[in-house]
């Protein structure tokens, strides 16, 4: 496989990077094409593969990962299409670039994905969802994971639920930041040190969301094994539930989701 990236940023470089630690591409075989030199000598510096200015050495690859702006995806896959060899697969990951458009940018010329992953890909934990464009086939669909999960988990799902993907992992790593925040204020308060109560509170969520990935349980029935009856656990959930921590985390997920599509239209 021959993959090129269109915008060497942090999420391409992210995902070149992902890619190529994983095995699912050698180095030598990949270009990354960005107009900024800083963002280029970057790009090769991390991942080892080539970098270029121009749009013509992308000529002959067989995916692209669209990783621009959204304003200039279809304008970019436009002019890949004007220089391809042969279809390719492209990915885009421009948040709220429908399939509709990037397909009509591409006019039958390249077959194509939209991904929604979020900003944790950047050290390899992040959660993508993605859906697969008209002409895409269960092989693409494949490549497409391939890649996304190469950075963490990737999931299909159809575009209408691109919007709710959008909604709780696109915009979730900021909720979490915050309630990461939050606990290390409340061991802040009970006495701890500022960077130690940072560290601890960063390690109890990484280390409660392993949990529930690696066992399968659900969420739940592992909280359920930290509460006692009569201890710590349930008081502080009984101040979380009086507070209506679960409530706004839902609230949170539904407005950005409303959010999402209002800017897609």
């Amino acid at each position: 496989m021959k993959l090129g990236i269109i915008g060497c940023g942090k999420m391409g470089t992210a995902f070149v990077a992902g890619a190529i630690r994983s095995g699912v591409v050698a180095a030598s075989a990949v270009t990354g094409i960005d107009p900024v030199k800083a963002a280029r000598e970057h790009f090769a510096g991390v991942t080892g593969a080539k970098a270029a200015e121009e749009i013509s050495p992308l000529a002959d690859c067989d995916v692209i990962l669209l990783c621009t702006k959204p304003q200039d995806a279809c304008a970019a896959l436009e002019l890949l299409v004007s220089v391809s060899k042969s279809p390719p697969l492209a990915i885009s990951i421009a948040a709220g670039v429908k399939l509709s458009a990037l397909e009509q940018a591409a006019k039958g010329k390249a077959r194509v994905v939209r991904a929604m992953p979020n900003t944790p890909a950047a050290v390899g934990k992040g959660a993508s969802g993605f859906c697969m464009g008209h002409l895409a086939t269960s092989a693409d669909a494949d490549v497409a994971k391939q890649i996304l999960s190469s950075v963490g988990l990737a999931i299909e799902v159809p575009e209408r639920l691109m919007d709710a993907v959008t909604g709780l992992s696109g915009s979730g790593p900021a909720y979490v930041y915050l309630v990461i925040d939050a606990l290390a204020d409340g061991g802040v308060k009970a006495g701890l040190p500022r960077a130690d109560a940072i560290r601890l509170a960063a390690q109890t969520v990484w280390g409660a969301a392993a949990m529930v990935l690696e066992t399968g349980e659900h969420p739940a029935v592992l909280k359920d094994m930290v509460t006692s009856p009569g201890g710590t656990t349930i008081a502080g959930l009984a101040e979380l539930e009086k507070h209506g921590l679960r409530s706004a985390l839902i609230e949170a997920v539904a407005a950005a989701t409303r959010r999402s599509a209002e800017l897609g239209k």
